[in-house]
């Protein structure tokens, strides 16, 4: 999971500064139809703050100096769409399906706090075109995956919260990596809903300003320090664990109610790619534990399933480009076979041990999947 909290699930787009204060948002916008953001360090300037409901593409130009974030929010604050980590001086183009409605654009630069935000509106009802049975099959499936996730998470995290509140530390430890895969393998369906994602599953570099570790931190990473670093389990852990299973079967409950469409699972899949670049290569993840190759391989899973489902339809729309999909993922599961203690268990090399080298290999073997990931929404939406 990414420091920044706020996060998403259907293609993004981006933010811009309210009216009043740059006076830059218009109604009129490009004139090839795309929705163009440009993102700063203070602010975002949006192209248009109404659009044509439906498939919308969105522009994202980064002009500032931080790493940053874009999302398209409901006015409830539940994600429709967003991407992450958009380094400084680059764009990024995310095509996505949004209904009719009101909806608020965020960035947020630093990718930290509730971003700069600017109210836009989806008109019409582009939206509600039929899609083919072939996509509507591979949703149907994708909620089937995703909620088989959630349900085989519960007994798996039950039984790391159990050897927590039995003070079992070489148990707890044992059982922490298993209890997080099916979270790993669906995480953008997991972040949509905003309230949850912060409860179980941030870094405390990822707590907002104004947040105190001893009283706010909560969920798996703060256990995972107690355990693997502190060594220690004492009454706080063990009231973490009991709220760590309330959390995690509040998802459980919610991941029906997700918005799901053909793009957004293949921007959610480009979204595990980039939660893989951003914490898991880095070993930022799982800094106590070291087990960030179990969720490397859990990341690329979930994108991969995304995939397979969206397959038939975007190797008919583009033969290449599922070619190139096929090579990248089959070479990306070889190599992480090469640091799994089993063919098809989960038993991991710990990242500690790996060296900068092979760290490098690994980035590169991401980068090379990520970059044909991010046009495989583009695919599917033709």
């Amino acid at each position: 999971m990414r420091p920044a909290r706020l996060t998403v699930l259907t293609a993004v787009a981006a933010v811009t500064a309210l009216t009043a204060v740059t006076g830059c948002a218009e109604k009129s916008g490009s004139g090839d139809g795309a929705v163009k953001i440009a993102a700063s360090d203070s602010a975002c300037e949006v192209s248009k703050t109404e659009f044509p409901a439906g498939k919308v593409t969105l522009e994202v130009e980064n002009k500032g100096s931080k790493v940053t974030e874009v999302y398209v929010l409901f006015p409830d604050d539940r994600i429709v769409a967003e991407r992450e980590n958009i380094g400084p001086g680059t764009k990024a183009s995310i095509t996505a399906e949004i209904k009719a409605g009101d909806y608020e654009i965020a960035c947020k630069p630093g990718m930290k706090g509730d971003g700069i935000r600017q109210k836009v509106k989806a008109t019409g009802g582009g939206a509600a075109e039929k899609r083919s049975p072939e996509l509507d099959a591979a949703v149907a499936e994708y909620r089937k995956y995703v909620q088989a996730q959630a349900d085989e998470t519960l007994p798996k995290a039950q039984a790391f919260a159990d050897a927590v509140k039995a003070g079992d530390l070489e148990a707890a430890k044992k059982a922490y990596a298993a209890s997080r895969i099916g979270w790993e393998r669906t995480e953008p369906v997991a972040e949509s809903f905003g309230d949850i994602d912060p409860k179980v599953d941030v870094r405390e570099d990822g707590l907002e300003a104004g947040q105190d570790p001893a009283k706010d931190w909560t969920g798996w990473h703060r256990l995972e320090k107690s355990l693997f670093a502190d060594k220690k389990i004492g009454d706080d852990e063990k009231k973490l664990a009991d709220q760590l299973m309330t959390d995690l079967t509040d998802w459980q409950k919610k991941v029906g109610q997700a918005e799901i469409t053909p793009t957004s699972m293949a921007n959610g899949a480009k979204e595990l790619l980039d939660e893989v670049a951003s914490g898991k290569v880095t070993g930022e993840e799982e800094r106590y534990s070291h087990t960030d190759l179990v969720d490397f391989k859990a990341n690329v899973e979930g994108a991969q399933k995304a995939y397979e489902l969206l397959k038939p339809v975007a190797a008919k729309n583009d033969p290449a480009l599922s070619a190139e999909l096929d090579k990248q993922f089959a070479a990306m599961n070889t190599l992480l076979d090469k640091y799994r203690a089993d063919k098809n268990g989960y038993d991991f090399t710990a990242y500690d041990t790996v060296a900068q080298e092979q760290r490098k290999e690994l980035s590169d073997a991401v980068s090379a999947l990520g970059e044909p990931l991010s046009k495989l929404a583009a695919a599917v939406a033709k």
